[in-house]
C-alpha cells in the first residue's frame, strides 16, 4: 500500500511556519514503540523533523483538539486532518466551537490505519518494530521474531467501510477519497435481526466490561461540553462504579443519545477503549434510523447544515 511520504507533511507545514500563517502544528509525534503514536502540538519545524511521524497508526482525530488550540493565542493553528476528520471539524464549527479563520487544515489522503489490537490477536504480544513492505506489515517480536501480516487483515474496522472525503481543507495532499469495502451498516442489521433477549444480552456483556475511564467520551469530537452531566455532583449520574445493571448501562445509552444526529461516525470511541466495547454500534444504529426515517444524512459533510433532529419540516415522519 503506497502512502503519502512523511516529508511531505513537513513541507506543508513548513511553508505555514515559514510564512508566518501559523505558528504551530497539531500532528502525530512517535511514542516508545512504532505504533504508540500520540497527538501533539509542534511548534517548529525542528520538532517535527525530529518527532513526527505519518503512518499506520495516526488514527488519532485532532478536530476536538481544536477548540482549546485555538483559545491560546490569536495566531492560527495548522492541523492534519484525514478525511474521515474534517466532517467532525466541520461539525464543530457548525456547533461554533471555534471560528474557521483560526485554522488551517492540511487535508491528508489515508488509505486506512492499522489497528493493534488485530496485530496483537495475530502476532502475539512483545512487539518490538512494525515496518510496512509491499501491502504487508513485518513485525518483529520478542518470542517468535518476524511475522508478515497483510495489511488488509490489519485494517481498523472503521477504514474498511469509510467512503469519506476531505470536505474541507486549505491544501490537499492526496486525491483526499476514500472507498468503502464493506457496509458500515452490516453489524448493524445483524443486532436488528436478533430477538429482543439476544440483543439485549448482546450489550449486557459487551456493556458490562465498561470500567468507566471515560475515554470514550474524552476523545469524542461530539462530546464538547463544559461541564458532563457525569462530572456533576448534584446530578444521579455523577461517575461512579455502577450500582447495579441498570447504572452500568446508563452512560453509554445516554451518551448515544446525547451525540444522535451528531455524530460523524469517526469511531474513536471504539478506538480508545481499552475494554474493547463496540460503541461505534450505538451510534451507528441511531445514524441508520436517522437516514430511514429523514432521508439519508451525513453529520459534518457541510459546515453549518441542521441535522433532521433539529430541522422541522411538515413532512416529517410521525414514527
Amino acid at each position: 500500500m503506497q502512502r503519502i511520504k512523511r516529508q511531505e507533511l513537513i513541507a506543508a507545514a513548513a511553508k505555514l511556519f515559514e510564512s508566518g500563517e501559523a505558528d504551530r502544528v497539531l500532528g502525530w509525534k512517535k511514542g516508545e514503540f512504532d505504533y504508540d503514536v500520540t497527538p501533539y502540538v509542534f511548534k517548529s519545524i525542528d520538532e517535527m523533523e525530529k518527532d513526527f511521524v505519518w503512518g499506520d497508526f495516526c488514527g488519532a482525530n485532532f478536530s476536538k483538539y481544536l477548540i482549546k488550540e485555538t483559545a491560546k493565542s490569536d495566531k492560527k493553528v495548522a492541523v492534519f486532518l484525514k478525511p474521515c476528520d474534517t466532517y467532525s471539524f466541520n461539525q464543530l464549527l457548525t456547533e461554533h466551537r471555534f471560528e474557521r479563520e483560526n485554522v488551517c487544515v492540511i487535508g491528508v489522503s489515508c488509505s486506512g490505519m492499522a489497528d493493534i489490537r488485530k496485530i496483537k490477536d495475530t502476532a502475539g504480544e512483545g512487539i518490538e518494530k512494525i515496518e510496512e513492505c509491499d501491502g504487508c506489515l513485518n513485525v518483529y517480536t520478542l518470542y517468535d521474531g518476524l511475522v508478515k501480516i497483510e495489511f488488509k487483515d490489519a485494517l481498523a474496522e472503521r477504514c474498511l467501510c469509510c467512503a469519506k472525503r476531505c470536505v474541507v481543507c486549505d491544501e490537499l495532499i492526496g486525491d483526499g477519497e476514500n472507498k468503502a469495502d464493506t457496509d458500515r451498516f452490516s453489524k448493524v442489521k445483524e443486532l436488528e435481526d436478533m430477538t429482543e433477549e439476544q440483543r439485549y444480552a448482546f450489550w449486557k456483556n459487551e456493556l458490562s466490561k465498561c470500567i468507566r475511564c471515560n475515554a470514550c467520551r474524552d476523545v469524542c469530537p461530539a462530546c464538547t461540553c463544559e461541564k458532563c452531566v457525569f462530572d456533576d455532583p448534584k446530578s444521579v449520574l455523577e461517575n461512579k462504579a455502577a450500582a447495579n445493571e441498570f447504572e452500568e448501562k446508563l452512560f453509554h445509552i445516554i451518551r448515544a443519545f446525547h451525540v444522535a444526529g451528531r455524530c460523524t461516525d469517526c469511531g474513536e470511541c471504539s478506538r480508545v477503549c481499552p475494554q474493547q466495547i463496540p460503541l461505534h454500534l450505538l451510534n451507528r444504529k441511531f445514524i441508520k434510523d436517522i437516514n430511514t426515517f429523514y432521508g439519508q444524512y451525513q453529520a459534518g459533510e457541510k459546515a453549518g447544515q441542521r441535522a433532521p433532529l433539529v430541522d422541522y419540516k411538515t413532512d416529517d415522519r410521525e414514527p
